[in-house]
């Protein structure tokens, strides 16, 4: 789970923008205009990026924008995504897990309030380099 930079292919098709990542096979969308292509560019990033990270697949690297050949009414636009985020923001579901902790640790803990959930993600978020924004 990273910050991802892949360079998009935009081309004018009739009324509309399609949008393809020639590095992601299949990674490809459309917009009404040059904003909604860019908005509807990153969302499919995202998505696709995702999926690879989650099957445990190899990402791609991104080519070099110099290198990707862009023809008569196309240009070619750096897209940027951050997998994290996304994550954050479309599975944030509760997950139920069990622990196992020692017995003493669970009585002080529950004297004292202390709420499990709360501590299990901050530590994990911890341990795993990962801050709130």
């Amino acid at each position: 789970m990273e910050k991802y930079l892949y360079p998009a292919v935009f081309k004018k098709d009739g009324a509309f923008y399609t949008v393809e990542f020639p590095d992601l096979e299949g990674c490809y969308t459309q917009g009404d205009d040059v904003q909604d292509a860019y908005d509807m560019a990153a969302d499919v990033l995202c998505l696709t990026l995702y999926n690879l990270e989650e099957r445990g697949a190899a990402i791609p690297a991104p080519s070099a924008v110099s290198a990707v050949p862009a023809g008569a009414d196309a240009f070619v636009s750096l897209v940027g995504c951050d997998t994290l985020e996304y994550r954050k923001f479309y599975d944030n579901r509760a997950v139920k897990k069990t622990l196992t902790i020692p017995a003493w640790l669970n009585a002080m803990s529950e004297r004292e309030g202390v709420n499990f959930s709360a501590v299990l993600q901050a530590a994990l978020k911890s341990e795993l380099h990962i801050t709130d924004n």
